[in-house]
């Protein structure tokens, strides 16, 4: 990339990379994501089994099994979905440079991500109300059957069904 293109770039947006190849040895990590419907302000390890529990409440509702938990007093109910299939999550992990390293390197190879972890489920969690195919987190799934027809490709009897009339 020489100096103009460096430019370039950086005023319309940032460049950077993903590394797939490290997904073979990513942590998984199904079973243990959680989206929890508050803000914590904290960046680090801590030992999050030891306080958050998550129990099956054996209930179920229009199919979804619903679990319970506590989170600081406050009951939790939430259910676990599995990503469709062809899709997986991934959390992703600044690649470290030497200092030595990055002078000769170009801006996108300074913004180079690896994945550190992946996962297959997700559980989403309400306060207090039971978790429902409506919930706004649940109704993100149905973005996956659009990006599938739109990025179908598109056979000559389907063009043809269109043009055809009736």
């Amino acid at each position: 990339m020489d100096v103009m293109d460096a430019e370039r770039s950086s005023k319309n947006g940032v460049i950077g990379s993903i590394d797939l190849s490290s997904s073979e040895s990513a942590v998984d990590l199904t079973g243990q994501v959680h989206q929890l419907p508050c803000c914590i302000k904290f960046d680090g390890p801590c030992p999050v089994s030891d306080y958050f529990k998550p129990k099956n409440s054996g209930i179920e509702v229009e199919g979804l099994s619903v679990e319970e938990a506590f989170f600081r007093g406050r009951k939790l109910k939430g259910t676990t979905v599995p990503l469709p299939q062809g899709y997986c999550g991934i959390v992703l992990e600044k690649r470290s440079h030497d200092k030595k390293d990055s002078v000769n390197m170009d801006e996108g190879d300074l913004n180079s991500w690896e994945i550190n972890a992946k996962f297959n489920s997700i559980t989403f969690w309400n306060h207090d109300i039971l978790p429902s195919p409506d919930d706004t987190h649940m109704r993100c799934f149905h973005w996956f059957a659009v990006a599938k027809a739109l990025h179908k490709p598109v056979t000559a009897e389907d063009l043809v069904s269109v043009f055809v009339e009736k």
